[in-house]
């Protein structure tokens, strides 16, 4: 071998030393980094595993109980049928409603009223059944088919169409969170003498539905 060749020899030789170790170095410096990053994450986890905190924890009890709304049931002659009306004539029902004992005061007591048929006498705003409701400060007395009252009665609803929803009643609402926690009521309904041939033979039957709603909340 010439003096020439021998030198190149030994400079492949000595690039594929210097590659063999670069890489080398890189594999190395590869596997480091790769061991930090694992490293790192375990010591992320050991770390949670590790927090503590000193607790004390105490309690207390107390009793409570939720209160009732009850309205009674009502003493009516609301289920007497009126039949034979002509133009002028009044149907008078008594309604007596109670705050049952051991009731809470109510916060509204609402009246809602309901046909079981839409005819003319329901649905005629002008001339059909028109709707009035007192209270009287002692039960109504009979007398013939007229409801009266010891004294002047308290007028609740004003004269108007007989179908309503969630009318207040006033009037009933201090009665029934009052002392006696009652009310004496009289619903009168009045075919108006406006009301034309039309309404000749119809029939209805009217559901009246009250509804006491709880008082307002309180500190206890």
């Amino acid at each position: 071998m010439s003096s020439a060749t021998h030198r190149a020899a030994r400079r492949t030789t000595a690039r594929r030393t210097t590659d063999r170790r670069s890489a080398a170095r890189r594999s190395t410096a590869t596997k480091i980094v790769a061991s930090v990053a694992l490293v790192a994450g375990a010591a992320s986890v050991a770390g949670l595993g590790t927090f503590g905190a000193f607790t004390s924890t105490t309690s207390a009890s107390q009793d409570v109980g939720s209160g009732t709304v009850k309205l009674g049931p009502t003493a009516s002659n609301m289920n007497i049928a009126a039949a034979g009306l002509v133009p002028g004539d009044t149907v008078q029902r008594s309604v007596t409603l109670t705050r049952e004992t051991g009731s809470q005061t109510f916060g509204a007591v609402k009246l809602s009223t309901t046909a079981n048929t839409q005819n003319i006498l329901v649905n005629d705003a002008t001339n059909g059944l028109k709707m009035t409701v007192e209270q009287c400060p002692t039960p109504w007395s009979t007398s013939g088919n007229a409801l009266t009252c010891s004294s002047a009665p308290t007028t609740v609803i004003a004269a108007r169409p007989v179908l309503a929803t969630g009318i207040d009643l006033a009037a009933p609402l201090t009665a029934l969170n009052g002392a006696s926690a009652t009310s004496f009521l009289r619903v009168t309904l009045q075919l108006p003498a406006t009301a034309g041939n039309e309404f000749q033979g119809q029939n209805n039957s009217l559901t009246f539905t009250f509804d006491a709603q709880q008082r307002g909340s309180q500190a206890k």
